[in-house]
């Protein structure tokens, strides 16, 4: 799972009307954590940061968008403050007023640039045509709350192994564009500093003779000819 950006997060303070959405620099994976309930939303932050990783908790679909830079209506009027902000994995409550965490699921993996974030539906009912849909929309995970420590760690530890291995496969295919464009380089030297080639001197100076003598069947020579000889015998 490719993400947009990775795992170097930097800003240190930002709030949206009021809510602190101040990180830590020391920790690996920033988790956008949405939940209308004040509680929930304060538990699942408690379990991410106790696993190690950034959070940016806010109370809605709509704010999330917000802080993905999402939010059409918002775009319309002015700039949000975050571009260039890396998130690495969303967690949200399915149940929520305005817009549930379906559609926000809908709204991420129809972006382009936020697409290949990996989203976790959280919800109180374990309600399995609600979490057949989500899945198949492109949810990594669906979790029954209360939501255990354990479950926090397995997902972490999930998207820290596909960070990483994203990071690998960017390496190599770095590695792989820059030896190749060393290759075309050389090249291009070797090309220019060749001599002139002799092939069109060569093959140019009779090429309709060079043609027909390559195609065109040898008959044998009149003096050769079994009639010829024929004759010349009798006539002796």
């Amino acid at each position: 799972m490719a993400r947009n950006g990775g795992v170097a997060w930097m800003r240190t303070t930002e709030k949206i009307d009021g809510y602190d959405l101040s990180t830590s620099d020391t920790e690996e994976v920033h988790v956008l954590a949405v939940d209308d309930s004040l509680v929930d939303r304060k538990v699942i932050e408690r379990l991410l940061r106790i696993s190690s990783c950034k959070v940016t908790a806010v109370d809605s679909g709509r704010r999330a968008l917000q802080y993905l830079g999402l939010d059409e209506e918002i775009q319309k009027k002015e700039t949000n403050g975050f571009d260039g902000l890396k998130v690495d994995l969303i967690i949200t409550d399915y149940c929520m007023p305005g817009m549930t965490g379906y559609e926000l699921l809908k709204k991420v993996k129809e972006s382009s640039a936020f697409r290949e974030i990996p989203v976790v539906i959280m919800s109180s009912e374990n309600v399995i045509a609600r979490i057949d849909r989500c899945l198949e929309e492109g949810a990594e995970d669906f979790i029954v709350k209360p939501v255990k420590l354990s479950d926090v760690k397995r997902i972490i530890d999930y998207t820290t192994t596909e960070l990483r291995e994203g990071e690998q496969r960017e390496g190599a295919r770095a590695r792989r564009r820059g030896i190749n464009k060393r290759k075309q380089r050389e090249g291009d030297d070797d090309l220019s500093s060749s001599p002139p080639s002799t092939l069109s001197s060569s093959t140019s100076s009779s090429p309709s003779s060079s043609i027909q003598s390559a195609t065109a069947p040898s008959s044998p020579s009149t003096l050769d000819s079994p009639t010829r000889r024929l004759k010349m015998t009798s006539s002796e």
